[in-house]
This record gives structure tokens, sequence and C-alpha cells, in this order.
């Protein structure tokens, strides 16, 4: 049981220290230094800095995979604006992982193929979402409409991050608005909304933009 708790604290600290410092900034000995253990110890967890992300990234796979296993269950506005939501907290909490994408697929290139298959995931589970909001009545789309907003829903969830870091005044170290990150992004579709739905539009709109 200890050696599993060191294991989790190791992967927690990792993915603390990665989240507010980059991926590269982070060696094994600050690591080490920050949970006050040995090298040798960490070592004996973790041979590689390389392992440590290995873990961190699957974990943010699979909870990227319990969000696309529900995707065409979106049937309603406000069905996609928590799962729009849910996506973007998930992607905070490893905000490493898409932030640090080039360097991640530069040094460890088995993870780049992960990386691709991932978001091809994404692109299907978006598809899926948006063909389920067509099917409803919820949007008025044709099937290229949709496959363009699955494109777009995808690219803007993807590249959060790295456009959060050019807003003027923001701190990179505190954790992003999900919330608003989701309504911005819901903006995309909001052109396709049928009547009947609008009226959660408005509300998020008086929610996030007074």
């Amino acid at each position: 049981m200890a050696g599993s708790d060191t294991r989790e604290r190791i992967l927690q600290t990792s993915l603390a220290l990665f989240n507010a410092q980059g991926l590269a900034a982070v060696s094994t000995h600050r690591l080490a230094a920050e949970l006050e253990i040995s090298p040798g110890n960490l070592h004996y967890h973790f041979k590689t800095k390389r392992l440590i992300v290995e873990r961190l990234f699957r974990r943010f796979e699979d909870r990227l995979s319990l969000l696309n296993d529900s995707a065409s269950s979106v049937q309603a506005i406000d069905d996609l604006w928590l799962a729009l939501h849910l996506r973007f907290e998930a992607i905070d909490a490893y905000r490493f992982v898409y932030r640090d994408m080039a360097y991640l697929c530069g040094e460890y290139p088995t993870l780049a193929q992960r990386a691709q298959a991932l978001t091809a995931r994404n692109l299907l589970a978006a598809q899926a979402l948006c063909e389920s909001l067509v099917a409803t009545g919820v949007i008025q789309a044709t099937a290229e409409d949709a496959r363009m907003l699955a494109l777009q829903i995808v690219f803007t969830t993807t590249c959060w991050l790295s456009f959060e870091r050019l807003v003027p005044g923001r701190d990179a170290l505190k954790e992003a608005d999900a919330g608003m990150a989701a309504f911005y992004t819901l903006t995309l579709v909001s052109p396709y909304v049928s009547s009947e739905s609008r009226a959660y539009l408005h509300y998020l709109r008086g929610k996030y933009l007074g």
C-alpha cells in the first residue's frame, strides 16, 4: 500500500508541476525535491520522466474517452453546454498536454501517435454529438454543416489553452474558466439553433456577458 501511495503522490505532484511550470521545465530531480524524497526513490517507482508523462497521458485519454462515449446522448442545448463544460474541465486538469503538445510530441514520439489517435476519437465523438442534435431538432444543419461544427468544436477545445495564455491580464497559473470556455464554444452552434432551443442560449449570455 505504501508503494502505491507513493506512486500516486508522485503522479499528483508531477501533474501539478507540469501544469504550473511546463513539461520541459520539470526534471526528475525537481520532482524528487518537491516530494522530499531521494532521486533514487523516485527512480524506483518511475525509472524515467517519460513513464510519468505516459501514465498521466493515459489518465487524460481515459477521462476524455468517458466523455466521448456519452457524446451521442447529448440531445438539448443545456446537455451540450454541460458536455463542453466537462470537457474543458478535463483539459484544464491536464492542461500541460495540449499546452505543451509541440514539446510532448517531439520528446515522446509514441505519445505523438496516441495524441493523433485521441484527436481522431474526439472528432468522431463531436460528429456524433452534432448529428444527435440535428436528429432531435435542436439544431437545423446540413450534414456538411454538422461536420464543420464538429471540426470547429474539436479545434476550439484543443487550442483553448494556447489562446488563454495570450489573453492580456491572464494569470497562467490560475485555473481557467471552463464554463466561460463552454459558452464561447457554444456560440459556434448558435446560428443553427432552433427557435425552441434559444432560451437557454439567452440565459447563458446573460450569465457570462452580463
